[in-house]
């Protein structure tokens, strides 16, 4: 049904955790593919008992890279991409079939919705060792935020013929910061209109040592978000003004998107855009001395 591009980066505990959840609680016989930077934890020989496929670089390839290549391990029509510190809540996969179905076509853009550290505040646990799974199987219906616009984080899925056309996650983001709003932008300019967040589709997040986390630490300390200014240079426009103005991101989901009301207070904000889109090119890249990527 979905292949599942999960990136790790020697967080075996974790892994393990999330893909045992996917095994007790999916409906269907799903696809799992992770993608293993460095791996030296026994990453490379767990995956391999439980004959689990997996793509593998000796280096730190961060989530655009390794998603990319484990992608071409995929044999199902649907990609979703997870972290490794996720815990998935029972048929998670029938309830995005449903969707699926309901939609009727494959110009969607889906995501899931976060417990713990995300969207919905219910802890039972920061790690799987401390982790009241009963508690959570118990309670989890219980916690409920809303069908939301703007998906742009994972777990999300997207079908493989709209992954081929834009060409996947866009590599000039390194470690990963930026790289989901930037995916979000391609599909737009493909004609998708349909990023909507399923309430009923929950994972658990633990969010403590997540790939993103453990390699982003060092970009900020050194450039800051340097994703955010990736994308400002590629698109003429921030991140933030996309997430408001084109995906309207967190408010409810009544339909699918339209293009931008292109009043007073949008035009404030873009010419907001353009005067920091100059300083990154012109000016904070030579008094940095960093080489951003460019379209």
């Amino acid at each position: 049904m979905f292949s599942i591009l999960i990136p790790t980066f020697n967080n075996l505990e974790y892994l393990k955790f999330c893909i045992y959840s996917i095994k007790k609680n999916s409906k269907y016989n799903n696809q799992i593919i992770c993608h293993i930077n460095i791996g030296d934890d026994g990453t490379i020989e767990y995956l391999k008992k439980e004959n689990i496929d997996f793509s593998h670089t000796s280096y730190n390839s961060g989530i655009c890279e390794g998603i990319n290549k484990a992608a071409k391990l995929a044999k199902y029509d649907y990609f979703l991409y997870a972290h490794d510190d996720f815990y998935f809540c029972p048929n998670w996969d029938l309830i995005l079939s449903n969707e699926i179905k309901k939609i009727g076509h494959n110009n969607f853009y889906l995501s899931g919705t976060m417990m713990n550290e995300g969207q919905i505040k219910f802890d039972c646990g920061n790690t799987p060792n401390e982790f009241d799974e009963k508690k959570f199987l118990t309670q989890y219906k219980s916690h409920n935020y809303f069908d939301f616009q703007g998906s742009t984080w994972a777990p999300s899925i997207v079908h493989t013929d709209i992954w081929d056309k834009v060409g996947g996650f866009s590599e000039e983001y390194f470690p990963g910061s930026g790289s989901d709003p930037d995916f979000n932008m391609k599909l737009w300019n493909l004609g998708i209109r349909i990023f909507k967040g399923i309430n009923d589709f929950k994972v658990y997040h633990f969010g403590s040592i997540v790939l993103r986390k453990k390699i982003s630490k060092i970009s900020k300390k050194r450039y800051g978000n340097i994703g955010a200014k990736i994308f400002l240079l590629k698109w003429g426009i921030t991140i933030k003004f996309f997430k408001k103005f084109y995906l309207k991101s967190n408010t409810q989901f009544k339909n699918e998107l339209t293009n931008p009301v292109k009043n007073f207070i949008y035009y404030i904000n873009f010419y907001k855009c353009k005067i920091n889109y100059f300083y990154i090119k012109y000016i904070y890249r030579k008094l940095n001395d960093i080489n951003l990527s460019k379209n």
